[in-house]
């Protein structure tokens, strides 16, 4: 989903840039009809963090919601770490001060999360800025900004703000330096100090490769609005990009490291800031043990599969590449999206899964620039600050047609994986997640600070848990296929990264016994040992915390448990780290219920 494989790529770009303290902006708390007064309150505070930290990457400040930063550009001038701790002290003594004077239970538990989020982004910014030398696409995080501000939802008056930004971005506008040359001055710039962690040499070439179709993708992205005049300006801004991206090959390219692995300090930063408290040596086993039951559930249904459909196999790799060859291409690809999305609301209404939002799911292709930049089905999520109507949006990567005008096996196009990836990014999955918090007045510092991907992710792959048992059995084994997945990656990624086996070992394990395509298990090992290491083991962490939670909670009121209820009353609590959202369970879910 963007919210963790988009937005955390971008939040990492920007952390190598130094923008780490905004670039989590891009979560906060939306509109509602009716907000609480200490909601209210608790977001008045939030919004003096976000507002605070806005300079850095106004870009994603202005499409989280924060007002008056659409013009803006990243901020990279002289001294920027030392600004930015500055910056964060500030923030922490203003929160505690508030905490001490806070008399309301509920407000004083945001102030603790947001102080919490301050001292962790602090932490990392500081660790980061100590031991890796600077490194950001920021090709990627230019394309970013204006898809952003530029989006079909986003209105015109707000998308005029962008031929305002192109000037600022080359230099063009009065006391504005082209933002490329102040990137090459932020990257070189530490260069000299021995000791420091130098960029993958495999994540600078896979940058600069996909560059182009980026920069193609931002002459797109303007010739679908309405604006007029910025033709010049965005050919100034294409040129200095592609000679920025030759400078990076000259440049940064040959002073790169060759191994992904991180220093184990470092990779079990990654793992806090993305809401896993384990050990990487107790992920490896957790990951290992899940991968061997889930597989051996696979191998007791590919057989019923293979007898539904008549195939010859009952061997599971074998019958979901059977089911793989099933594919779906042209128009016809969102429309069967559509009719399945539209089939798993009927299965959570007739289930009583959990409370179904008014307005429907949506999902869309993305664009080949969209998907150079994020080759992974995802959830796009529009500004949930002062949200007025805007939607996410489930994004499937682009396909295009081979040269011969035939199309190629892809693991997005396939019915039977549709149903859990549905499930997934959808509903009952993240766009329920963010459309309850859009909807529903969450406290922005439970829709943003609290935010880590094991409390989001765990989440979605629980989603596909509960509507497994409800789909076809083709839909079952693939939903099993993708467990096993996430299964994998909690015991892969870590390994990868403590150099305990080889990126070649780990792929085939994704490729032959997981069953992905080559595609798709590269940008696998892309995702775990440079795009976003560690992140991928909070699906899988997150989702155990989460069974955990519901077998006790089941445990305590026997036949007083609604899952309806219990699915209604998680998704309200917002995005609440693990040991506060067993707290709320048990105070204001458990204790009511068992005095009725």
């Amino acid at each position: 989903m963007k919210t963790d494989k988009t937005i955390k790529a971008t939040f990492f770009a920007c952390l190598a840039f130094s923008a780490l303290l905004v670039c989590s902006t891009s979560f906060a708390q939306g509109a509602s009809n009716f907000t609480p007064e200490w909601v209210q309150r608790s977001n008045e505070i939030a919004y003096k963090l976000l507002e605070s930290t806005a300079q850095f990457a106004p870009e994603f400040a202005g499409q989280s919601g924060v007002d008056g930063y659409d013009e803006d550009v990243f901020d990279l001038g002289d001294e920027l770490f030392e600004r930015q701790i500055a910056v964060s002290e500030k923030n922490i003594a203003m929160l505690e001060a508030l905490l001490l004077k806070e008399e309301d239970p509920r407000v004083a538990q945001d102030i603790e999360i947001m102080i919490k989020s301050e001292k962790d982004g602090m932490e990392a910014n500081r660790i980061n800025y100590e031991r890796v030398l600077p490194y950001g696409n920021l090709t990627g995080l230019i394309f970013a900004g204006f898809r952003g501000l530029l989006d079909k939802q986003v209105p015109l008056e707000r998308q005029k703000a962008a031929l305002v930004r192109l000037k600022k971005y080359t230099g063009a506008a009065e006391g504005y330096e082209a933002l490329t040359e102040l990137a090459k001055l932020r990257l070189t710039e530490r260069s000299e100090i021995p000791g420091l962690i130098k960029p993958f040499s495999g994540e600078v070439q896979q940058d600069l490769e996909r560059s182009p179709v980026m920069i193609q993708g931002l002459q797109s992205v303007f010739e679908a609005t309405e604006l007029e005049g910025y033709e010049e300006d965005l050919a100034v801004l294409t040129e200095q990009l592609t000679d920025y991206n030759d400078w990076v090959k000259e440049t940064i390219l040959p002073n790169t490291r060759d191994s992904a692995a991180l220093p184990r300090e470092l990779y079990e930063l990654q793992l806090k800031n993305y809401g896993v408290d384990d050990s990487p040596e107790a992920l490896i086993r957790t990951g290992q043990v899940g991968f061997m039951n889930i597989r051996n559930e696979m191998m007791a249904l590919a057989p019923l599969v293979a007898k539904q459909k008549g195939y010859e196999t009952s061997n599971y790799r074998e019958v979901i590449r059977l089911l793989k060859a099933d594919q779906v291409h042209g128009d016809e690809l969102m429309a069967k999206y559509r009719e399945i999305m539209s089939e798993l609301d009927v299965i959570i209404a007739r289930e009583g899964l959990v409370s179904l939002p008014d307005e429907p799911a949506r999902v869309r292709m993305a664009t080949p620039a969209e998907t150079a930049q994020q080759p992974a089905a995802h959830l796009d999520i529009p500004r949930l600050v002062g949200n007025t109507g805007e939607f996410p949006e489930f994004i499937v990567p682009t396909i295009e047609p081979n040269e011969d005008g035939s199309w190629p096996e892809s693991d997005y196009a396939f019915p039977a994986m549709m149903w859990t990836l549905s499930a997934h990014e959808a509903r009952p999955g993240h766009e329920m997640q963010f459309t309850t918090m859009i909807r529903g007045g969450v406290s922005t510092a439970r829709a943003l600070f609290a935010f880590n991907s094991a409390n989001v992710e765990g989440w979605a792959l629980y989603a596909e848990a509960i509507t497994k048992p409800y789909m076809p059995l083709e839909g079952q084994l693939i939903s099993l296929q993708d467990r096993l997945l996430r299964a994998a990656r909690i015991w892969l990624d870590p390994m990868l990264n403590l150099g305990l086996i080889s990126a070649e070992e780990a792929k085939r394990v994704l490729m032959e016994e997981v069953v992905l395509d080559d595609l798709n298990a590269q940008t696998e090992i892309d995702r775990y040992t440079f795009r976003s290491p560690a992140q991928a083991t909070a699906y899988y962490y997150g989702y155990e915390n989460l069974q955990a939670l519901r077998a006790s909670t089941e445990l305590r009121l026997k036949d007083k448990f609604d899952q309806q209820e219990f699915h209604d009353f998680l998704l309200a609590q917002g995005l609440l780290p693990p040991e506060i959202l067993n707290k709320a369970v048990t105070e204001k879910f458990i204790t009511p219920r068992l005095a009725d």
